[in-house]
């Protein structure tokens, strides 16, 4: 587990895809959020994120540039699509059919939703 606090209300599994999120966007980004919780329920897998923004987009936040970090937030969670959708896939043993993204900057919080695909009759992802 990363030095991030990581809290689930859900069980292992929420925690594993707390962890996975956490660290794809601390690779891709350069730094983690340092708070996340995830929650499944049925087909939804939702992930909100705490503290993720980086000293860079604070400072453009501080300088008025809002609009140019969640523009910049937008692509980096467009670029991360494929490594976060597999990573739920993985702790969930279900296909992501949809996935949503979005930042907030005061608060500092983000979200990362999943929608899975059915299961079959026999408890397999389809």
């Amino acid at each position: 587990m990363t030095d991030q606090t990581i809290r689930s209300p859900t069980g292992p599994r929420a925690a594993a895809i707390s962890d996975g999120v956490v660290r794809i966007l601390r690779e891709q980004t350069g730094r983690g959020p340092t708070e996340a919780r995830t929650t499944i329920h049925g087909d939804l897998v939702a992930c909100v994120l705490h503290d993720t923004l980086t000293v860079g987009e604070r400072t453009l936040v501080a300088d008025g540039q809002s609009e140019v970090v969640l523009t910049l937030r937008k692509r980096y969670q467009d670029a991360m699509r494929s490594a976060l959708e597999a990573e739920v896939e993985k702790h969930t043993g279900r296909p992501v059919i949809a996935f949503m993204s979005d930042n907030h900057i005061d608060p500092d919080v983000g979200i990362e939703a999943f929608i899975l695909g059915p299961e079959r009759d026999d408890g397999r992802p389809t």
